[in-house]
Formats: C-alpha cells, structure tokens, sequence
C-alpha cells in the first residue's frame, strides 16, 4: 500500500445556472443531504453549530462566512475530533459556472482510500449539478 503525507487533487463540474444561484444553494448547510454524501444523513443546527449524521457518525460542519467571491470552504470535524479543511469555489462561467473542490490527502492516506475519496466527490458534485439544474 502506497501512501504519501501530501498531495491536492482539483475536482470540478460546470453547472448551467448562475454562479450566484448555485452558491446560495450550496452555502445553505440544510441542503447537505441533497448532494453531499459524506452528509447524506439528517443535519440540524444544534447550539450554534450544524450537526451532521455521516456514514462515520455524527461530525460538525462549519462553512465560511458568505460571501461575494463563491468560497464554500468548510471545515468538517469527525467523530475521532479531527478536523478536515474542504476548499470548494463556485467560479462564475459564462451563463453558468464551475464548482471546483481540492481534495487533499491526509497523512497516511492510501491511494486507493484518496482514489474512492475522489470518485465520491466527483459523484457529489455531479449530484449538486443535478439537484440546482432541476431547481
């Protein structure tokens, strides 16, 4: 098993709806389950924070701050208390735009744990695409 301590990979789907329309869809954490099947499960604000049911237990997201240039990094934090930084940008394009998400390895993480990782953040996206596109 190969693994490597470092290491981004780029992701990204063009959706055809404005830039602006995808990002309030996507920046509103109740809509999580929708698209985002690491957070499949119900989410509710609990305290302050957006609590989460995922195939690994219950984890807190935390989203940056809205704003105007499309960031839709979020902070998730497991069970085991770790903490994994997600950078995701929704870059206008034309009429539509382009949601980019860098999947970083974590230390120790095999190839094929960072391949599945990938592929479900490809699926992901393409569920964000589907459910904004029928909106």
């Amino acid at each position: 098993m190969e693994t490597t301590a470092s290491g981004s990979r780029h992701i990204s789907r063009h959706i055809d709806r404005p830039a602006q329309q995808v990002y309030d869809y996507a920046s509103n954490p109740a809509n999580l389950p929708g698209w985002a099947s690491g957070l499949a499960g119900d989410i509710d604000r609990v305290g302050g924070q957006w609590i989460a049911e995922s195939p690994m237990g219950r984890v807190v997201v935390v989203f940056a701050d809205r704003n105007e240039f499309g960031v839709l990094d979020h902070h998730v934090t497991l069970p085991s208390g770790e903490t994994v930084y997600n950078p995701v940008r929704v870059i206008a394009d034309g009429a539509g735009c382009e949601v980019l998400f860098t999947l970083r390895r974590q230390p120790g993480m095999s190839d094929e744990v960072f391949e599945h990782d990938a592929d479900t953040v490809a699926a992901d996206l393409a569920a964000l695409k589907n459910a904004v596109e029928r909106a």
